[in-house]
């Protein structure tokens, strides 16, 4: 876990207020009726379809969802524009400030949030992982979407209007650290597949995983 010093640095705002989505709605979910408040965080490297998944989860739980890209400042929007890797020291604040966000809409009275971060090495996860000491009784889980690097190059190599350059996926690769067994707030998607089976696959495990915390 890195140094608790940095968790007390202020957290690096970015030029524009990012966007939140809000819940489709208030209703409860129809599948269940939360005892927990939940953060769901979808993680994996660039092209592993996080937004996509993300949204649908948010419509599905009825639930806001945080798009994590949005909250990096521009510095490291510039350096990924151009194709330079992240340092942990460009992560820092920036999942600080996610983790933060997160804790200050559950606070506001959601039962939970979707939220997008890479989430590449353990360290970065853990320092999510630190958001239930501030909520009892929050429930957090990962939702990692992989896939062969090859795989996702060529997805982020056709896409349109987004900051990340194609070779950003071989850097992520190089420093990215998949969790292991031992974390078992972790539930990992293999996303070759078609997008509909991906949804249905990450919506079927995310309600299998609530129903054993309630």
């Amino acid at each position: 876990m890195p140094p608790s010093s940095n968790d007390t640095q202020p957290a690096i705002q970015p030029a524009i207020q990012p966007a939140i989505q809000p819940a489709a709605s208030k209703a409860k979910n129809d599948h269940h009726d939360p005892k927990h408040r939940y953060v769901w965080l979808v993680t994996g490297p660039a092209g592993c379809g996080k937004s996509t998944v993300a949204k649908h989860l948010s419509t599905a739980l009825k639930v806001p969802y945080i798009e994590g890209d949005e909250f990096h400042p521009p510095a490291n929007i510039e350096k990924m524009r151009n194709g330079v890797a992240l340092t942990d020291s460009d992560r820092w604040d920036w999942l600080v400030h996610l983790r933060e966000e997160a804790l200050r809409q559950l606070e506001a009275g959601e039962n939970g949030v979707v939220l997008t971060c890479s989430a590449l090495k353990r360290k970065y996860r853990d320092v999510m992982r630190a958001a239930p000491n501030s909520l009892p009784g929050l429930q957090l889980c990962f939702i990692y979407l992989h896939a062969p690097e090859e795989v996702l190059s060529k997805r982020v190599a056709t896409r349109k209007g987004h900051y990340m350059a194609a070779n950003m996926v071989h850097g992520q690769f190089d420093i990215l650290e998949p969790p292991t067994m031992d974390e078992k707030d972790v539930i990992s998607i293999d996303v070759t597949g078609s997008v509909e089976e991906i949804k249905k696959e990450v919506l079927s495990k995310v309600f299998e995983k609530m129903s054993e915390t309630e």
